[in-house]
């Protein structure tokens, strides 16, 4: 077992907090999608619902990353732990086979993938090949509208959906560069989906973090002087953590929040406010 991290000993000191009493998604089956490492934005969010009482599925890319994930998902205690590459044609159907045999509904399904080849996100959007764009709005943004179509039929009695997104969507942030178009177009969708979907009581979100280093975020060139700007900006002088991001996606899961749905979440210590 790897060497706990400040943001598993938060969560476990949560959890022992509210043991004896009824977490908020006490009972909810939540299926989390991304998790590279235990940096990664969404092992917060999995670490957040499984100390509100949330059982979990969660996935992990190929072979090569089974050695960084298959640890966390012990820690977490995860039911159900599935290859997923968006990418390969069948593996994401499988996934939803595998909670529909094991659990035969799902209450929360989070999306935290995106890429774009290396070559494309590293020049200017005008420049991006045809080929690059298609696969970084393939993985990062259409994968999620894939998610909720396999998602809609397991959540007959309503559920959560949700995304991370970036203040890049928005505004142009440099060096972001054609993640943020595709950014745009998966807020968009949130949007969208969250209006279809709302009659059946599945709310969708998209959540925007603050900049934070995870394995994604190495490959935006010198994103360490992103880091640095937002904690200068920010009205709160501080970074955001994945920790913080767990819990406000957590909320949003939750009953509490049942009439939210459709706006994008900052979570970014108010930096979009003065970015």
């Amino acid at each position: 077992m790897t060497e706990t991290t400040s943001a598993e000993r938060y969560f476990e000191d949560l959890r022992h907090q509210i043991e004896g009493s009824t977490g908020p998604l006490e009972g909810k089956k939540a299926l989390v999608l991304g998790i590279a490492n235990n940096q990664s934005i969404a092992y917060g969010c999995a670490l957040a619902f499984r100390a509100f009482g949330a059982d979990l599925a969660i996935t992990y890319l190929n072979e090569k990353t089974k050695p960084y994930t298959q640890p966390l998902a012990e820690r977490l205690g995860a039911e159900l732990y599935l290859p997923c590459d968006v990418r390969e044609p069948g593996q994401l159907k499988a996934v939803f086979e595998a909670i529909a045999e094991r659990w035969g509904r799902l209450d929360i399904a989070l999306h935290s993938i995106a890429f774009a080849p290396r070559e494309d996100l590293h020049g200017r959007v005008v420049d991006c090949s045809k080929d690059g764009f298609l696969m970084a709005m393939d993985v990062s943004c259409h994968s999620f509208i894939r998610m909720a179509k396999h998602a809609e039929p397991l959540m007959a009695d309503g559920g959560a959906l949700f995304t991370m997104s970036y203040y890049g969507a928005e505004k142009v942030v440099e060096r972001y560069n054609v993640m943020g178009p595709v950014k745009a177009a998966l807020e968009a969708t949130a949007r969208y989906l969250a209006a279809e979907l709302g009659p059946k009581g599945i709310r969708v979100h998209s959540v925007s973090p603050g900049p934070i280093k995870t394995r994604a975020a190495s490959g935006i060139d010198r994103f360490d002087e992103l880091m640095e700007e937002a904690a200068e900006r920010a009205p709160s002088r501080m970074l955001v953590t994945i920790e913080d991001v767990g819990m406000g996606t957590a909320f949003l899961a939750s009953d509490y929040a049942r009439l939210i749905t459709g706006d994008t979440m900052y979570i970014d210590g108010g930096y979009h406010i003065v970015g």
